[in-house]
């Protein structure tokens, strides 16, 4: 054979391979309303920037038929690439070849590329979708899954690990996400489930579409295992773009830094007007938080699952922080089983990967109700206790109004690390509310007008920023309108902060 002879056999095994399951199977993915793995890394990553890896790789299964049945990439895409210039490692999975199911081939491609990632300390970014483990190849695929899982978890806390939901995922093929940072989903092509609907009808007789058991409003907004949603597949790599710009390539990397254009002195004089004169009034904290950052660019994460309380990236004065905000527009801002644990594994996130704290706090207490303490809301909550004391990044706190009881203290309070309190004329800062205080302390026992005197007395004294300014737990009392200026200064202040926590193996979080 010729040289030239053979470089025309390898552009044709070149071309071959670049068609996966066939341009039949392609129509199909696109009639679906999904892209093909390979056009989801060219919307992901820069242009002319994949390097693909393994193109030629095919199962080894004997079984069943399949010795005759081999295609070259066998259901994964992988490589490296960049996005805005940074190093990011990248596998897809083809649904069009074998549904995208798990090989054993396939796994050491995806495994090959972690470790990879874990060497060059870059992230990893998981195309999902797949119809789980390839059942021709039993255990051998079932020891693939194994191998991925061990390596997101060995992975976790040192690189980024980011899913896309993008096709109907199943069984062992939901549990790598699961253990990864973040994972987004696409509203009505992406599914995600242990057991399908067939096999629940099968064992619990229910009736249960794939989109009720299993979409992405489901995982978005009821079980919280979804933390963002995208209309479609462009959509959806545009979102994870935007997400890595705030994120450092590794744990021993700082957040990328960029050249601020918005004025870090910037005052504005409605933020003086946002918190209502009457404590019980409800206020968007969303109002506060997209006027004082950068460019109101605020990259919210969970926005529809527990909306009591609001997590998401930003940047102040250029720097990437992450955010934690009660939200007094629903259910009063209250902490309750769920908020907690949205917010304590995003703080747990912030931390490992040194992304400050900023938690702009408006909280009336926890949740009462049977419910939350048959549902375990002391283990919960104690969850974001946990997370953030354990956190050594700078963490600033901002009180806007309420901070009462146990969840005065688990907001990020000075008592638990936070660097710098600061606290609005408008906080309040109790054990509890002024009328619910005096009932307590005087049992009934005064006349309507002594115990009018006893409130307003409370409320004074308690009601108002300057006992907790005393006693040093707040810093600063600040003007609304200068939070801007003050959370940037702190930042600046606090960006040399070194703080390491007594040396052990791990913790044990209340889980």
């Amino acid at each position: 054979m010729s040289i030239k002879e053979k470089f025309r056999e390898f552009d044709k095994r070149d071309k071959n391979a670049e068609l996966g399951g066939g341009k039949e199977r392609i129509e199909r993915q696109h009639n679906a309303g999904r892209k093909t793995a390979r056009e989801r890394i060219e919307d992901l990553l820069d242009p002319s920037s994949f390097v693909e890896t393994d193109k030629f790789i095919t199962h080894r299964c004997n079984d069943f038929g399949m010795e005759k049945n081999k295609i070259p990439g066998d259901g994964v895409v992988c490589g490296y690439g960049k996005i805005d210039g940074r190093l990011m490692y990248v596998f897809a999975q083809d649904f069009t070849v074998f549904g995208g199911t798990l090989s054993r081939a396939n796994a050491d491609k995806i495994v090959k590329i972690m470790d990879l990632a874990m060497k060059m300390g870059a992230p990893v970014i998981g195309l999902n979708d797949s119809g789980g483990a390839r059942i021709q190849e039993g255990v051998e695929s079932l020891g693939g899954y194994a191998d991925i899982f061990y390596r997101n978890v060995m992975a976790s806390g040192v690189i980024p690990q980011i899913s896309a939901i993008l096709g109907p995922c199943a069984g062992g093929a939901v549990y790598s996400p699961a253990m990864t940072d973040f994972i987004m989903m696409v509203k009505e092509s992406s599914y995600m489930f242990v057991t399908g609907p067939d096999v629940i009808k099968t064992v619990t007789h229910e009736e249960v579409t794939k989109e009720e058991l299993g979409g992405a409003v489901t995982h978005n907004a009821k079980s919280g295992v979804a933390h963002m949603i995208a209309d479609n597949d462009e959509q959806a790599m545009m979102m994870v773009r935007e997400m890595m710009s705030f994120l450092p390539l590794n744990n021993m990397e700082d957040p990328p830094i960029q050249v601020c254009a918005d004025d870090i002195n910037r005052e504005d004089e409605h933020l003086d007007e946002i918190v209502p004169d009457d404590p019980n009034k409800p206020y968007d904290m969303k109002d506060i938080i997209e006027t004082v950052i950068d460019n109101s660019n605020f990259f919210e994460i969970q926005c529809q699952y527990a909306q009591n309380i609001i997590i998401g990236f930003a940047r102040m004065g250029g720097r990437p922080v992450g955010i934690v905000a009660n939200q007094p527009a629903h259910l009063a801002g209250v902490l309750d089983i769920n908020s907690s644990l949205k917010a304590a594994r995003f703080v747990r996130f912030c931390d490992a990967f040194s992304i400050p704290l900023i938690t702009f706090e408006d909280v009336p207490g926890f949740l009462p109700g049977t419910a939350q303490e048959f549902g375990g809301i002391i283990k919960h909550g104690a969850k974001l206790l946990y997370a953030f004391s354990e956190a050594t990044v700078p963490k600033i706190t901002i009180i806007t109004r309420k901070a009462y009881g146990g969840a005065y203290d688990v907001m990020s309070s000075k008592h638990i690390g936070a660097d710098v309190n600061f606290a609005y004329p408008t906080a309040e800062i109790a054990v509890m509310g002024a009328d619910g205080a005096v009932n307590i302390i005087f049992k009934n026992k005064l006349s309507d007008e002594e115990k009018k005197k006893a409130v307003d007395n409370y409320r004074k004294t308690f009601a108002s920023p300057y006992k907790a300014a005393e006693l040093g737990f707040i810093d600063e009392i600040i003007y609304p309108r200068q939070t801007r200026f003050k959370i940037i200064q702190a930042l600046e202040m606090t960006q040399t902060k070194s703080k390491t926590n007594p040396p052990k193996k791990h913790g044990n979080i209340p889980l």
